[in-house]
Formats: C-alpha cells, structure tokens, sequence
C-alpha cells in the first residue's frame, strides 16, 4: 500500500535572541500590550503607564493654551518608552516561544493517520483521532498522534521533537513503547492505540506551554510581585506627600516631575523584566529538550536538596558487559556459560547479548533445537530474573543473587557455600553478579562490569558544592551499589530498588523537608515521579512516567535531571540578580532628582548633587532616560540568564551582590552623568 501524504518534519525556530523575524515579532507585541487591561496584570509597569496618561494630559494642556510643552513631553515620551520596552522584553521572550510552537504545530498538523476500524483500514486527518483508537504506521510515515505501541517493533525518527539525529528503537511490551505524534518510523511497521484525546497529546502541550501567553506565574514570581507592588505603593505615599513638604519652603513641584520622580524611584527595571524571565526560564528548559508542564516545575528544580539518580545510563556509561563466567565449585565452567547462552537468547538488553557474545569467545555456541517451543521469561522489576523455559519443563533462569537464591531454596535446592564469596568479588570489584540456575540448581556467576562515565566524578563534586545531596538508585546487590557509588563520588545509595523502596525514600526526605527531583521512564517509576517535587520523565518511556512526571526530557537522556537542576538554578539566580540591581538602581536617582527639586530652596541639599548635574531639567530628564534604556539593555541577560556557576549559597550570593548590588548602585551614576552630559551638550 502506498503511504499517505505526511507532513515534512518540523522547522527549526530561530535560535537567536535577536533574529529579525523576533524582533517584528516583538516590537508588535509592545504596542498592542499597551492596552491598560492587560499592562494591569503587572503593577509597576501599570503605574507607569498610568503617569504617561496624566504626563499627556499636561502637554496636551499646554499645547493648547500657548504654553510650553517640551519638557512635559519629553517625560511622556520616555514614560511610554519605558512601558514599551518592557512590553518589548515580555513579547521577544513570548515571541520565541511562538516561534518554537509553530515549528512544533507544523509537526502536527497536515498527518494523515491509517486507522483501523471494525477490521478494516480508513484515511483520517491526525485530528479526527480519538483515545483508544489503533493506527498502523509503516517505513516512511509519521506517527499521526501520542500512544503506545501494541505491536510490532520499529526505528523512528524523533529529530522533529528531541533535534537529536540519531534514530531510537521502540517496541510493543517494553519501557520503551511510547511515541510521539510528529516522529517518523525509519523502518518496519507498528501498530499504535492512541492515548489522548484531540487537543491533548503532547505536541498540543507542548505548543501551549511554550507559548508565553499561557504561561502561568510561578509561587516565587507572584511573591516578588507582591513585593514590587508594596514597594511602589510606598513611594507612591512618600511622592503624594511631596507637595505638601514643598509648600514649607514655598516650592510648588509640578506634577510632571512627580511623576518622573515615582517612576524613578519604583523598581520599575525588574518590574519591565519579572515576566521576560519567568519565560525566558521555560524556554531555556525547551532549548535543552525539556518540557515542562509548568513554570513551577523550573523554579521547584532550583531548589532542589536530594536528587534521586539512577545508575544505568546516568552514572555509568549503561552497557554493562559480560567480562567473566564463575562457575560455583563441582560445575564445569562451560556448563554455566551454556545455561547463560541459553538465558539469554531472547534477552534484547546489552547485557543479555554480551553474555551471549562471552559465551561464543568461550566456543560455546547455540545448537540447532536448543531452544525449539521454548517459552522466554522477561525480566521485570519485581521478579528481578529473567530466563527460559525449555521442552520437558527444564527452567534457566539467571538474576540478581538474592532473587535467584531464594527462587533456588523454594525448588528444595541447596545453595553452594562458595556462591557468597563469587557474589561478593564482583560485587567488591564494582560489577554486577548474575547467578545463574538450571532447574533450580545453582551453576555459579555471570560477571557483568560496569563503566563509570567520564567526568561524573567532579559534576556530583559541583552539585555537593551547590548544597545537593545526590543517592544513586539501583537493583544492584549492596556490595556492588556500595563500590559503585564510591567510585563515582555519590552521596548515597539505594540498592535492590523496587517501586515501593524509591518511593518510601522520596516521602522519607519529604518529611525531612527536602525538596526531591528524580528521573524515570518505566510505568514503575509513575508513582515516585509523581511524588517527587521535581519528576522528570523520559519521553523514550511509557505514558504513564509521562503523565506522572511534571517535565518530559524529549532526549530521553538519563543525565539531562543535572541540567534540569542547574536550569531551574539560573533562573532563580536571574530573578534575584536583576531584582538587587533594579533596587539598587534607585541609590543613584536620589542623587539626581531630590537634589533637582529643592536645591534652590534648600541649598544644604546642594551636597547631594555629587554628580553636578547640569541643571534640574537635565537631571530629571536623565534619570528619565537612564530608567527606560536600562531596561532593553538588560534584555539579553533576562533572556539568556544570568551564568550559574557551581558554588555555595554563600558563594552565590557574595557574587551577585558584589556584581549585580555594587554594580546597580555604580551604573546609574555613570549613566545618569553621561546622559546630562549629552542634554547640556544640545541646548536642553
């Protein structure tokens, strides 16, 4: 059969911040958000915006009465310049999400699905695709919607999703059965159920959650909201009651400057850029391939304490290979490499096909009718073994030592004295004992080794620095766990994990009053990623990690939960570095303004004007000016972060206020001077 058209994959969004297509983008947004309804959902830049109002109204006031009206409008324009470039900052971060989500809807839409209904076979739209309903998917085709494979075996083409190449194989009854809508199948043919309704799978997710539109404000956002907010109100009081002070002096203060002063004083630079990083932190996660349901999800992995890492694949290389067969004493050593060959034949994991290639580089080797009717036992976690059962009921089995023993003693078996100490050399040695049994009979070990990654070492050095305590989490005996995590430098560990042990450690932290972050991919782990404060799911993995998880790793990289961490880090570092700068900002516009207003009466204040200004207009006008271009030019760093390093509490925060405090108090000075510098120079 001829495949249906498909929709090409998905275009690349741009990634630049500043790409032109973005900033069009932008500079629009910065117009139509100037509507008051929706420049009231952020208090400080409303207050602004409310000043530019009743700036207008006196230059539009003195226009028509004759007067003069250049400084009136001067204000108005650099009050509205600064709630467009706050607007601006918000619809460049929104702008890049919407460029991300329409490269994702082209994925979406155009998919014309094969469904099977009543035994035969229809052409519908992707959309017209119900929960429950069973598409066939061949060489060439794209997944036409989210769901799990029920039959058959393929290679798909995830790079529309993840950007990653390199093919991935998924299979019906494995961990691994999930797919994505959007993602092509390289090879052979695949029958998917599907698993969500329209509008719900995870394309649909995604493109709403990176849409800045529908981003929704994090607990830690919508405090230092209220902050800002009582800030404002504060200098609002003290500003109001300006006139009257005044008037001790015989000093009438026009509004104008009233309202310049509250624009200066208010935080109005983290108030312009507040909603820029809180998007700017879900895209930063989407630039790493990571989904997060919510802006929460970001924030929460920041202030992680505990993370929960498992050992294949994130601390070790995840390929453990046969390296040694230890037969137990009185059992010939080919015996036991026959009865892991036998074993392992339909074992699919690495470590069952190097056992199967150890085996062959011993000479032993599969007989024709070896393994005629035999029925193949797939390993699962609870069992913890796997093996076959051969005609004339003969049961191989081979697993962890503990499982496999007790599974011994129940056929009335004897355990030989000499497997404890094979047991415990692999273990000691870092490797992974497989005991193996043939009708119950113990025949000895399979040696698996693990391999460390590179440079694991020193990241779990950085994260203990950050204050994290990482447990490596694995099936793996004691001995082995303990070796292992020596090597690699974690905190602690977890060995012979089952479901139920991850998620006891989980609530055991949670009343400590950690926060915990962990990784999974298999519906075992749903009820410990659900648990976890920070859940990231694999997107390699089952629907139900999926679901239970509140972000979704698209590479299904088991190491991606350390860049979660440091992601959710910058942003919480971005937020608070741009709120002591924004505050500390306001330390130099004292020193221009006040001494502005009430020098002339109050010549003591002249001491104030350690900037020597040029004169109150320019002084005023300049600090204008500095507050609204502060603003753009913080953009890059609101967008891209502020750069985390690894380090103490302590540490951090010498740093950014060193950098961000110091750095905030001395920049207006300069900026301020220059800017008066430039006004005087042109007659202002």
């Amino acid at each position: 059969m001829t495949a249906p058209a498909q929709t090409p994959g998905a275009t690349p969004a741009p990634s630049s911040v500043f790409a032109p297509d973005l900033l069009r983008a932008a500079a629009l947004a910065a117009f139509t958000k100037l509507n008051p309804v929706q420049v009231a959902r952020n208090p400080v830049m409303f207050v602004v915006e409310v000043g530019a109002l009743l700036t207008a109204y006196f230059t539009v006031a003195n226009a028509v009465a004759g007067r003069a009206f250049g400084y009136e409008l001067s204000v108005t324009l650099l009050l509205f310049a600064t709630v467009l470039f706050a607007n601006f900052a918000e619809g460049l971060a929104e702008a890049r999400g919407k460029a991300q989500a329409a490269s994702l809807r082209h994925a979406r839409e155009g998919t014309v699905a094969r469904r099977l209904a009543g035994g035969r076979e229809e052409h519908v739209s992707s959309v017209q695709l119900r929960k429950g309903d069973l598409v066939i998917v061949e060489a060439g085709q794209l997944i036409p919607g989210d769901g799990e494979i029920v039959e058959g075996i393929a290679t798909v083409d995830e790079s529309a999703i993840t950007g990653e190449s390199a093919p991935v194989v998924r299979e019906a009854g494995t961990d691994h059965s999930g797919v994505t809508g959007g993602t092509k199948v390289l090879s052979d043919r695949i029958v998917v159920r599907v698993s969500t309704e329209p509008g719900e799978s995870f394309l649909d997710r995604m493109i709403a959650l990176v849409e800045g539109a529908s981003r929704q404000k994090t607990p830690n956002e919508i405090a230092l909201s209220i902050l800002l907010s009582a800030l404002t109100l504060v200098f609002l009081i003290v500003v109001a009651a300006l006139p009257a002070m005044a008037g001790f002096v015989h000093l009438r203060v026009p509004v104008v400057t009233l309202v310049a002063l509250i624009v200066c004083l208010i935080p109005t630079t983290i108030g312009g850029l507040l909603p820029a990083i809180g998007i700017a932190g879900m895209d930063r996660a989407l630039q790493a391939n990571v989904i997060a349901k919510s802006g929460k999800a970001v924030e929460v992995a920041g202030d992680v304490d505990t993370l929960l890492l498992d050992k294949t694949g994130t601390i070790t290389v995840g390929n453990r290979m046969a390296t040694a067969f230890r037969p137990v004493a009185g059992v010939d050593e080919a015996d036991l490499a026959r009865a892991a060959l036998l074993a392992s034949l339909a074992d699919p994991t690495p470590e069952g096909r190097s056992i199967v290639t150890l085996a062959g580089e011993r000479g032993v080797r599969e007989a024709p009718g070896d393994v005629a009717d035999a029925q193949f036992v797939e390993f699962t976690a609870q069992t913890r073994m796997s093996g076959v059962d051969l005609p004339g009921g003969r049961r191989i089995r081979k697993g962890a030592s503990d499982r496999v023993t007790r599974d011994a003693r129940d056929l009335g078996q004897p355990i030989p004295a000499d497997l404890a100490g094979h047991v415990d050399d692999v273990a000691r040695g870092g490797g992974t004992p497989l005991v193996v049994t043939d009708d119950g009979r113990v025949l000895g070990v399979v040696a698996l080794s693990d391999i460390i990654k590179p440079g694991i070492r020193e990241r779990f050095a950085q994260l203990r620095a950050m204050g994290l305590r990482t447990v490596m989490i694995t099936g793996d005996n004691p001995l082995t766990a303990e070796a292992i995590a020596r090597e690699a430098g974690v905190d602690g560990f977890l060995a012979e994990a089952t479901p139920e042990d991850k998620l006891r450690m989980i609530r055991e932290e949670q009343e400590k009053g950690k926060l915990v972050a962990m990784m999974g991919d298999g519906t075992n782990d749903a009820p410990a990623l659900a648990q976890a404060d920070v859940g990231l799911a694999m997107n390699s993995g089952t629907q139900a990690a999926k679901e239970a998880g509140n972000m979704i790793d698209l590479d299904s990289d088991p190491t991606k939960l350390l860049e979660v961490v440091e992601i959710g880090k910058g942003l919480l570092i971005t937020r608070g570095a741009l709120t002591t700068f924004s505050i500390a900002n306001d330390v130099a516009k004292y020193f221009a303004i006040l001494p502005a207003l009430f020098a002339a009466q109050l010549p003591a204040l002249g001491v104030l004007n350690v900037m020597r200004l040029h004169s109150p207009t320019t002084a005023i006008l300049a600090a204008v000016i500095f507050n609204a271009l502060i603003i753009p030019a913080l953009i890059p760093v609101a967008l891209r972060g502020v750069r985390y390093t690894a380090s103490s509490a302590d540490a951090l925060l010498a740093r950014n206020l060193l950098l961000y405090g110091l750095g905030g108090v001395i920049a207006p000075f300069v900026g301020i001077k220059l800017i008066d510098l430039a006004l005087a120079a042109l007659g202002v």
